[in-house]
């Protein structure tokens, strides 16, 4: 087996979709300091990309969350 394969393998499993969430959960700490930052600021256009970055940050967990729910539905031992 390759290693291309193995990570492969590993991304769409449960211990590869939990890291996943964790790395997208830490950019949340980077987006809350560009918030703090643009509204010390008072950049507007800064805040405005800090919340669009932040909602796509949510929309990834979210659908992170689904594949895991997925994957929790696809185990035989979890009935």
């Amino acid at each position: 087996m390759s290693a291309f394969s193995k990570a492969k393998g590993f991304k769409k499993s449960k211990a590869g979709t939990y890291l996943s969430i964790g790395t997208t959960a830490f950019g949340a700490l980077a987006v809350a300091k560009q918030v703090r930052a643009a509204r010390d600021e008072h950049d507007t256009l800064r805040l405005v990309d800090a919340v669009v970055t932040g909602a796509a940050i949510v929309t990834g967990i979210a659908l992170l969350l689904r594949e895991l729910k997925r994957l929790g539905d696809d185990d035989v031992l979890l009935g």
